[in-house]
């Protein structure tokens, strides 16, 4: 069955109008009235509901909610990424993946090695462009709470907004590293139980974060862990360790 996602509130027997984005997707399946479709996203807790098409026009579908469906899609982890942005699409790719896993939301980031440079409005327009991406994922993979992209900063700018500290309610921090020591990934996890504390995790672009960038990070209370001795790409990086954050 069709999945659109609708983020205004729902309620059985509600008539609504779809947005325009829905229509054409609506249009595309060539859906007709009588003809049913699911919708998500307009629920505080998650869940979806069953809707039937009442009407099909050229710029209109409006539909009427049947009965409501309780969500249990969700990972029990809530992890939010901090990716210094790969180029070219992979960062279309890393959102959509991440997306598919359960990520909680993305914070595209300015790095000192980033090839990737977004400023003003084409900085926007990707912002936009990503979050229509990670809305046709949860479409896609039946997840019921699409992940907010955040509007793109720098690195240091995003930790000055951050705080130095974090309290016991706010994420438990942790940057990928490739420096000695650092704790392996599924260690570090096996710290924060799911459902406890949300975790906030960081990783470089292409080269990797700077020296000063990580000492920063660490000096705001990311601990550095670590996915192994290979170096992988910051989107396959970024897959594995939400992989083995969002499992079970």
């Amino acid at each position: 069955m069709p999945r659109i996602h609708h983020p205004e509130p729902l309620h059985v027997g509600q008539t609504l109008d779809l947005g325009a984005a829905a229509v054409r997707h609506v249009q595309v399946l060539r859906l007709q009235p009588g003809d049913t479709l699911t919708l998500f996203g307009g629920f505080e807790h998650g869940g979806e509901c069953l809707a039937e098409v009442l009407q099909m026009g050229r710029n209109r579908v409006q539909v009427q909610v049947q009965t409501l469906r309780a969500g249990g899609r969700e990972p029990q982890r809530s992890v939010h990424l901090a990716v210094g942005m790969p180029a070219n699409e992979r960062m279309d790719w890393l959102v959509e993946k991440a997306t598919e896993l359960g990520v909680a939301s993305i914070q595209p980031l300015h790095t000192e090695r980033s090839v990737l440079r977004l400023q003003a409005e084409r900085a926007s327009k990707k912002v936009a462009h990503w979050q229509a991406v990670a809305v046709s994922a949860c479409e896609q993979c039946g997840g019921n709470r699409v992940p907010l992209v955040h509007p793109v900063q720098s690195l240091l700018g995003w930790l000055q907004a951050l705080g130095a500290a974090p309290g016991l309610d706010e994420p438990w921090r942790a940057v990928l590293s490739l420096a000695p020591g650092s704790q392996p990934w599924p260690a570090a996890l096996a710290q924060v139980q799911p459902g406890t504390r949300p975790l906030c995790l960081v990783l470089g672009p292409e080269g990797g974060l700077a020296a000063a960038e990580e000492r920063a990070l660490r000096d705001n209370g990311f601990a550095p862990v670590s996915l192994g001795p290979r170096v992988l790409r910051s989107e396959t990086a970024a897959l594995a360790a939400l992989a083995l954050a969002l499992a079970g």
